[in-house]
């Protein structure tokens, strides 16, 4: 089996891109966006529109209500599944999206870790309301240093896991790490990232994206799934990037002008967050995403990849 892996930070076109190549080689493409699992989510999530998804069908997206939750390794088994169907029809998986973690339990396998304790993971939750994410980093970097380096002291989601891990099973994320991890697929991979040195043009990109997400209606998304689900802030899917912001905006905690703010801002923090990942990565060709030749780029290499394995480029 091989597939073909597009990643980057949020803003950098690679649904743009993926769609482009999907209609170029016969590839078919598989979301790899922890927030575009969750149906309804759709303006937040900068989810691909109806007549988009008919042109160019996603694997892995709408799977669950935003009421469920979803993890690292429900992805892995999913994604390889979907792989394996995708291959069986003679084409070839076209994996796009951010979530860097997603992919690294794709490539190398997940670690034996524990399950989830809702119970546990409410009271960090409180615990954090009170004391801020960068006290609660400086907690787990006493019990477990190694994997409090490798994580950012507002990296809420993984602040939360390192420090339930410890609580739960007396173990640090470091020890369950070190048990080795499953086997990784037998796959021939090509790793593309969508890159940039010029942050100032990748902020200002994500600006315009915030601002137009709230031009079509974010809040009034968020109203509505508020209506139509059983939702609470702490739930997976309303801490995303955007809805946590939205939610507490009809909270009443702030106005739609610091909505913004505080959106563009949380957004630049997570496209940080996802080139860090990237530059850890090895045997990733970098790509500029700002680039005018880009998507010559990406058709010339992978017509030479496709080549080197004897398949066809169309």
């Amino acid at each position: 089996m091989q597939a073909i892996l597009l990643m980057g930070p949020t803003a950098s076109g690679k649904t743009a891109a993926a769609i482009e190549l999907a209609g170029r080689f016969p590839l078919e493409i598989v979301s790899v966006d922890s927030a575009m699992v969750y149906r309804d989510m759709n303006i937040g999530t900068a989810k691909p529109d109806a007549e988009t998804l008919r042109v160019a069908p996603h694997h892995l997206i709408d799977l669950i209500s935003p009421e469920e939750a979803y993890s690292a390794a429900r992805f892995h088994d999913d994604a390889l599944q979907v792989m394996r169907d995708i291959s069986a029809r003679g084409r070839i998986p076209l994996l796009v999206g951010g979530t860097m973690l997603y992919f690294r339990a794709l490539q190398q396998g997940l670690s034996p870790l524990p399950q989830a304790d809702a119970a546990l993971r409410a009271q960090i939750e409180q615990e954090a309301a009170v004391r801020g994410w960068p006290s609660m980093h400086a907690e787990l970097a006493l019990v477990d240093p190694d994997a409090a380096a490798r994580i950012q002291n507002q990296d809420a989601q993984r602040i939360q896991r390192g420090l339930e891990v410890w609580r739960l099973t007396g173990r640090t994320l470091s020890w369950w790490w070190s048990l080795g991890q499953t086997s990784a697929p037998d796959v021939r991979w090509l790793p593309l990232a969508l890159v940039t040195e010029d942050r100032a043009e990748l902020h200002r990109r994500i600006a315009r994206r915030f601002a137009a997400m709230l031009d079509q209606g974010l809040l009034d998304e968020l109203t509505d799934l508020r209506r139509r689900y059983q939702l609470d802030p702490t739930m997976s899917s309303m801490r995303c990037v955007g809805y946590r912001q939205a939610w507490s905006c009809l909270e009443g905690e702030f106005g739609p002008e610091e909505l913004y703010d505080r959106g563009v801002y949380a957004t630049r923090q997570l496209a940080k967050r996802q080139l860090t990942w990237l530059r850890s990565m090895d045997a990733v060709e970098r790509f500029d995403c700002l680039a005018t030749s880009l998507q010559d780029q990406l058709t010339d290499r992978i017509a030479r990849w496709l080549a080197d394995a004897g398949e066809p480029s169309a």
